[in-house]
């Protein structure tokens, strides 16, 4: 019992400020909409967050509207330039304050020269006449729009679990559930579960307050331990001075009380929260990243869309008329224009599960795949990938690695004097060939692609925030104050059990 008692206040001193930040940023990312108004300087954070060369996935690709106008777009919001990259002009007028509201996910230039922006809260059409961006209502209930693409006379516009079909005037929009895949087991990914339970997703709203609520909790925990180790050094102080201790001693009964209270009754709650965020991050990712388990009835997951949260990006190959499209399962085909079964590509080439951010036709059979696992040309036909960095084939590795690779790609793009130009999340633009480097990042762009207080609280529930201290071992920080959390919550529980269970306060 003593050695419960001493690690469970040593081990909760030493994470407090750990256990605070992960709670209060847990609370924030559950309410990105809400704060997606807010902005920091990037100038005020560790310099890994700077923006230099275009880094930090500042860029998914561009989209040349005539000879000698260029958009590049991406998480910076949307930068017009001319045909040699050597001027830019900020192009986002019309989206809502805040980076969170500038990301954008996909653009298209339709063939009656229509300009669409799907962006992580909406879709939205550019107004020449205004010069600004405008909204437009898309029919579901999600409006985090992942790509769009034109079919002939029809638009599509993909969301992360639906297909909206428009005409190209926006005029008429009907959303279409994709079929499932062949020999769909009504499965769902285990990695998948564990988010939406850490979450609070998985039972909607109310799980989400529930979530907060943890939050709170885990916050007045350990707000409340930290004033009982104060006040019991204190307490010996001011008897040994032989000064009233009265009013610390009722503080201590009413700070013991509810601490007990509190822990034992949510104490599982509590639990369930630390365990799943723990798998969520590596490098324990690596044992539920593949696995499928059954959906759990009566939740948020268990709905009759197959594609539930799960599609990336589509594209259209008129010469094969054939529909792809990149999910969280792999790459599927439709060569009905979605009426039967989609049907999966074997085998696979790499994509990280983090999602597919290039996803382009090169040659006929051929496409080109970017994710976190690097940048690959797949053929098809033949099944086979090359690294397209690397310039060497590519070999499936034997066994389970980090879901990430060499080359952390954000984007793409040939538009710049002819060259291809990869973006990498952490070395920034990347003449793949070797050729003309990107041009400058000017610092006016550097200056406006402000980090969000929503991704401000991903990098610290993440840990990757406190890389500027740990170096490489950041990586250890989730896992390591999971079992520490873990340890203080089964460890208090025990001592109250055994010790306070009783105690009139």
């Amino acid at each position: 019992m003593n050695f419960l008692k001493k690690y469970h206040k040593w081990l909760s001193i030493l994470l407090a400020i750990f256990i605070v930040l992960f709670a209060l940023s847990g609370i924030l990312l559950n309410h990105r909409k809400a704060f997606s108004s807010f902005d920091i300087n990037r100038d005020d954070l560790p310099s890994e967050y700077s923006i230099i060369n275009w880094n930090n996935a500042a860029v998914k690709a561009t989209l040349k509207l005539n000879d000698d106008s260029i958009l590049t777009y991406g998480n910076m919001g949307v930068w017009l330039s001319d045909s040699t990259f050597s001027t830019f002009s900020d192009f986002n007028a019309g989206f809502p304050r805040g980076i969170d509201n500038k990301k954008i996910s996909s653009m298209l230039l339709t063939k009656d020269h229509q300009l669409l922006a799907g962006t992580f809260f909406g879709l939205y059409a550019y107004n020449f006449n205004d010069n600004n961006w405008q909204y437009i209502a898309i029919p579901t209930k999600e409006k985090r729009i992942v790509d769009i693409i034109q079919k002939g006379n029809q638009l599509y516009i993909l969301t992360r679990s639906h297909l909206i079909i428009a005409s190209n005037n926006l005029g008429s929009l009907s959303v279409k559930e994709l079929p499932a895949p062949e020999n769909y087991d009504n499965k769902i990914g285990l990695f998948k579960t564990l988010w939406v339970i850490h979450s609070g997703e998985i039972y909607g709203i109310v799980g989400k307050f529930i979530v907060d609520i943890v939050g709170i909790i885990f916050i007045f925990l350990t707000v409340t331990g930290v004033i009982l180790f104060i006040n019991k050094k204190r307490l010996i102080k001011r008897a040994i001075k032989r000064k009233s201790i009265v009013k610390i001693k009722s503080v201590n009964r009413w700070n013991l009380k509810w601490h007990n209270k509190i822990g034992w009754i949510t104490v599982v709650l509590l639990i369930i929260t630390t365990a799943t965020g723990m798998f969520l991050r590596p490098p324990l990712i690596i044992t539920v990243a593949t696995a499928k388990v059954s959906k759990i009835p009566g939740t948020e997951l268990d709905t009759p869309n197959p594609w539930f949260d799960k599609l990336r990006k589509i594209l259209y190959d008129e010469q094969k008329n054939r529909l792809l499209v990149a999910t969280y399962d792999g790459i599927y085909y439709s060569d009905s224009n979605f009426q039967d079964s989609l049907k999966k590509f074997e085998p696979q080439p790499p994509a990280s599960i983090m999602g597919v951010n290039v996803f382009r036709k090169i040659a006929p059979d051929t496409y080109l795949l970017g994710s976190f696992e690097g940048l690959f040309r797949w053929n098809t036909a033949t099944g086979k990938v090359f690294d397209y960095i690397e310039k060497k084939p590519w070999v499936k590795p034997s066994a389970l690695g980090p879901p990430i690779g060499d080359y952390l790609v954000t984007g793409y793009t040939t538009d710049y004097k002819h060259q291809e130009i990869a973006f990498d999340y952490d070395k920034g633009a990347l003449n793949i060939n070797g050729g003309v480097p990107f041009t400058s990042q000017p610092e006016k762009i550097a200056n406006a692609y402000r980090m969000s207080w929503w991704t401000l609280g991903l990098e610290v529930h993440t840990g990757r925030f406190f890389e500027f201290i740990f170096g490489n071992f950041y990586i250890l920080i989730i896992p390591l104050s999971g079992l520490g959390i873990l340890f203080i919550l089964i460890s208090g529980l025990w001592v109250w059990w055994k010790i306070y269970r009783n105690v009139e306060y």
